[in-house]
């Protein structure tokens, strides 16, 4: 599913949830969650940058709100936030983080106070070497949503971030809690339902939700959502299909041209995106053996 794009929604819906993330300022979250305020009451502001020269494109970034008194600064309370979302391995990611938080401050020198969040899945990804990036990394705030969704009495706006991870089985009570607290954010918990459940109709969906149909309000943008929603969920299933498929007519030639793979190299190349498959299948045909794909992946992974 399109995660990324998920959680731009969540943030552009709760901006002030950055707060009840960052380190030493969860206690703020008791007072965000029951009441999500007028847009000019909030504390934060949410945009997407995009990064000249390089075009890095910043997953978010959240701005603290003029009535802060730090607005192009940050401040020690309120700083400004870089976010990102990385819900799969990358073994560039480490320095892709680095490079991107320090020309985003290249280009922002008025920026003061900054912090960076990373949110993952778990803490089994594989984000590549840190050795050479140890100091930055120990200044970024990393959320685990898997540590997440096993806390007890989970704020509903925390809850709303451990959607995409939860159990299937789970979907249903933590997606009524939210709404019951927050029914302003039914066009993104729907949209995430649709995702993890592309085969129900869209009146399953209502009632997993716990919301009567003829009670939806804003019904003109739900409807888009979940519409939305559900073409993604189509698209990130046949993409996923392509690229299984593609994974494991590589590895048949592979394992033909090269021997029997170990467990960590088949689990390398099924990770890989399409178009380095298809790259790698027409490689292979030059290999001579082991070598000779170990010596591909380490220059293309």
């Amino acid at each position: 599913m399109n995660t990324d794009r998920w959680y731009y929604r969540v943030f552009q819906s709760a901006p002030d949830l950055i707060r009840s993330l960052l380190p030493g300022s969860a206690a703020a979250v008791n007072a965000l969650s029951l009441d999500p305020g007028a847009p000019g009451d909030q504390l934060y502001r949410f945009e997407a940058l995009e990064i000249k020269e390089l075009s890095h494109r910043l997953d978010g970034v959240l701005w603290p709100r003029e009535s802060t008194g730090c607005a192009e600064t940050g401040s020690p309370e309120f700083p400004v936030v870089l976010l990102e979302v990385q819900m799969h391995p990358d073994p560039g990611f480490h320095h892709r983080l680095a490079a991107q938080t320090y020309r985003f401050l290249q280009q922002h020198p008025r920026v003061e106070h900054w912090a960076v969040l990373v949110i993952t899945p778990h803490n089994r990804l594989k984000l590549g070497p840190t050795p050479a990036l140890q100091l930055f990394l120990q200044q970024v705030a990393w959320i685990n949503l898997e540590e997440l969704s096993q806390q007890t009495d989970l704020d509903p706006l925390l809850n709303l971030l451990t959607l995409p991870v939860r159990p299937e089985s789970e979907l249903a009570a933590s997606s009524q809690q939210i709404l019951a607290r927050r029914p302003d954010l039914d066009t993104v918990v729907l949209p995430m339902l649709v995702q993890r459940f592309p085969q129900l109709s869209e009146a399953e969906i209502m009632v997993i939700a716990g919301i009567p149909r003829e009670e939806i309000r804003h019904t003109r943008a739900v409807q888009d959502w979940l519409a939305e929603g559900r073409q993604e969920g189509l698209q990130e299933g046949e993409a996923k299909g392509r690229q299984e498929g593609e994974a494991a007519v590589t590895l048949r030639l592979l394992s033909r041209r090269c021997g029997p793979l170990t467990g960590a190299t088949t689990a390398q190349i099924q990770a890989l995106p399409v178009e380095k498959l298809e790259a790698l299948a027409d490689a292979l045909l030059d290999f001579q053996g082991p070598a000779d794909l170990a010596a591909w992946l380490a220059a293309h992974t």
